[in-house]
C-alpha cells in the first residue's frame, strides 16, 4: 500500500499531537498568551524565515526536475518578496523595529531546528529536505484549523493574537498546504518501507524541535 504524509503522522502521533496542541498555540488560541512572549516568537520566526528561505535555495539545488526547480523558485520567491516583508510588518505593530529584527541573535531553539533542516538536506535528498521542512509548512496550517474548532479559541478582536490564526486559516497558506501535502504524497507512494522508516525519524526529529520553538518562546529562551 503506498504511504502517504498522513502514514508520517501516524507513525507519530504523541509528537504531532504535542506540537499541534502546545500550551504556546493553546494560549494563543484562548488570548491568555503572554505578549513578551509572543514578541519573543515573532522575533525567533523572523530569523527562521531567514534559513526556512535558505532551505528553499538547497531545495532548487537539489531538484532533480524542472517542476521540483519552479516549486523551489516560488517557494524561495514568497518568503524573501512577500514574508518576510509582511512578517516586519507584523512585528512592528507588536513594537518590534526591523533594526531590532537586524540585530537579533539565535535562539538555541531556532539554531537547532533550522540548522536540522538545513543539514538534512545537504545529507539526503529533495524528499530528506520536504519531510524536515513539512511540521512548520503542514503544521501551521493544521494549528489554525484545530484552534478553529476548540471550543475555548477566541477569535475577533478581544483576542490580539486573531491575526496569527487568520495568517494561516487563510485560503492562500491552505492551498499552500494542500499543495506541499500533494508533493509529498506523490513520492511517498513510491518509498520502499525501509525508506519509509528513515522519513518518519526525519519527521519525528522535526516535529520535536518544533515543539522545542514553541517551548523557546513560551519560556522566553535564548
Amino acid at each position: 500500500m503506498p504511504y502517504q504524509f498522513e502514514d508520517l503522522k501516524k507513525a507519530c502521533p504523541a509528537e504531532w499531537q504535542a506540537y499541534i496542541e502546545h500550551r504556546f498555540v493553546t494560549q494563543l488560541g484562548d488570548a491568555s498568551l503572554a505578549p513578551e512572549a509572543f514578541q519573543h516568537y515573532l522575533k525567533q520566526d523572523y530569523l527562521f524565515l531567514i534559513q526556512f528561505a535558505r532551505a528553499f535555495a538547497l531545495a532548487a539545488y537539489k531538484s532533480p526536475t524542472l517542476s521540483d526547480l519552479k516549486h523551489a523558485k516560488d517557494g524561495l520567491q514568497a518568503i524573501v518578496d512577500v514574508e518576510l516583508d509582511l512578517h516586519i510588518s507584523y512585528c512592528r505593530e507588536w513594537g518590534i523595529s526591523e533594526e531590532e529584527l537586524a540585530r537579533l541573535p539565535e535562539a538555541r531553539a531556532t539554531l537547532a531546528y533550522t540548522r536540522y533542516v538545513l543539514d538534512t538536506g545537504n545529507r539526503g535528498d529533495l524528499l530528506d529536505l520536504h519531510v524536515a521542512l513539512s511540521p512548520c509548512m503542514v503544521g501551521y496550517g493544521e494549528i489554525a484549523n484545530w484552534l478553529n474548532r476548540r471550543a475555548d479559541t477566541v477569535r475577533g478582536e478581544s483576542n490580539p493574537y486573531d491575526d496569527w490564526i487568520a495568517m494561516y486559516e487563510s485560503d492562500e497558506f491552505q492551498a499552500a498546504m494542500q499543495a506541499e501535502i500533494r508533493w509529498l504524497d506523490e513520492r511517498l507512494a513510491e518509498v520502499s518501507p525501509s525508506r519509509f522508516e528513515q522519513l518518519t525519524r526525519i519527521f519525528r526529529d522535526a516535529t520535536r524541535l518544533e515543539i522545542d520553538f514553541w517551548e523557546m518562546g513560551l519560556s522566553q529562551s535564548d
